[in-house]
């Protein structure tokens, strides 16, 4: 197998999604986030859109990124802004696709006690 051997799928989802509204310690490192980590280990851009699912209201999205050939991205989902940003205490649900195989892995750090939380685990492959 080549190292620039696509690996992966192109739709993933996370079930489970939620931004804890506050931190406990130093920011940007120790701040409460969501982050879908993404790896492009295929040769060629892989163009990435996520659109987020709520409880009583429509979906919002799509949020588009570019994953260049080899390389990786951690995107916390605080930090989405266009077309909106997504709340936090709000729990939500994301499916990303893509025009190339991704492989993504879904990480929560909960600061809000003092004790910290860390939660991490591969995305649904849904194709």
């Amino acid at each position: 197998m080549s190292s620039h051997t696509a690996i992966g799928r192109t739709r993933w989802a996370i079930a489970e999604g939620y931004i804890p509204g506050w931190s406990n310690g130093p920011e940007p490192q120790m701040a409460s986030h969501e982050t879908c980590c993404i790896l492009n280990a295929g040769g060629q851009p892989a163009q990435v859109s996520i659109t987020v699912y709520f409880e009583d209201r429509g979906p919002a999205g799509p949020y588009t990124l570019t994953i260049e050939p080899r390389r990786t991205r951690h995107l916390r989902f605080n930090e989405l802004a266009d077309p909106e940003p997504i709340p936090a205490d709000v729990p939500y649900a994301s499916v990303i696709e893509s025009d190339v195989p991704i492989v993504v892995q879904h990480t929560r750090l909960d600061s809000r006690q003092a004790e910290n939380a860390l939660m991490t685990t591969i995305a649904f492959a849904a194709d």
